[in-house]
């Protein structure tokens, strides 16, 4: 489900915007803000998938705000709401997503907000499923939630083994055990496997112990911290 955060600093602006999401299925208001400080300061709390951004606004302006988004290194997709009709161009050099003249019509904040979907990989219209996005040069792919088995944090990359193979994300562990708390188990500070698809546990004494996947041949380490609650899941599975 996309989180959105609406900024403009006119009060009318943001309830129409509201009114319209909610006619939206797969997105979710997580906040309103009247100025780019404010937008900064609740980007920087985490949980925001996308801004509805006005481009004038009192002190930092729309425009500005985006660019300085733009330099970091996961941020947040921009959707343009705004009055000005003919500053699309310096928009999408921005890297908006779209660029929506007001009065917004629900069917081109949907059409935007389903491009916002497709580029962070998340399914608009399924909010107990989702995908992974990962891009590789110039190839991506959407690997379904349903499809991996287990995440290896490696470098500065996430390796995501699925169903379909393996590629590589720039989501953190952190990140996704956050947002995928009921499907993701943490068994080591580098991995995270899926809980549906755990099966036994491989330990001696004296060395480490390996988790049993069904679907892979991986095998990730389990920490001693996380030994204790492995057990005791495998232990209720039987």
């Amino acid at each position: 489900m996309l989180k959105i955060l609406i900024v403009d600093d006119e009060p009318p602006a943001r309830a129409r915007l509201k009114r319209l999401l909610e006619q939206v299925t797969g997105c979710e208001l997580v906040g309103e803000a009247d100025s780019a400080q404010e937008a900064l300061a609740r980007i920087a709390e985490g949980q925001v998938d996308a801004l509805l951004l006005d481009i004038s606004m009192p002190g930092l302006d729309g425009m500005t705000l985006a660019r300085q988004l733009a330099q970091q290194e996961q941020p947040p997709s921009v959707v343009f709401c705004t009055a000005w009709p003919d500053q699309a161009l310096d928009a999408f050099e921005c890297d908006a997503v779209d660029y929506l003249v007001k009065p917004v019509r629900v069917e081109r904040l949907e059409s935007a907000l389903n491009k916002v979907a497709r580029l962070r990989g998340v399914s608009p219209d399924d909010t107990s499923g989702g995908y992974l996005r990962s891009t590789v040069g110039s190839k991506t792919t959407l690997v379904p939630l349903d499809e991996v088995i287990c995440l290896l944090a490696e470098d500065k990359y996430t390796t995501v083994f699925y169903a379909g193979g393996q590629t590589v994300i720039n989501n953190s562990l952190v990140e996704l055990e956050k947002s995928h708390s009921d499907r993701f188990l943490r068994v080591h500070r580098n991995a995270l496997v899926a809980v549906s698809l755990i099966r036994g546990l491989d330990a001696t004494p004296a060395g480490p112990s390996y988790l049993l996947l069904e679907g892979t041949d991986v095998r990730p380490e389990v920490s001693r911290r996380h030994l204790p609650a492995i057990r005791k899941f495998i232990k209720d599975l039987a």
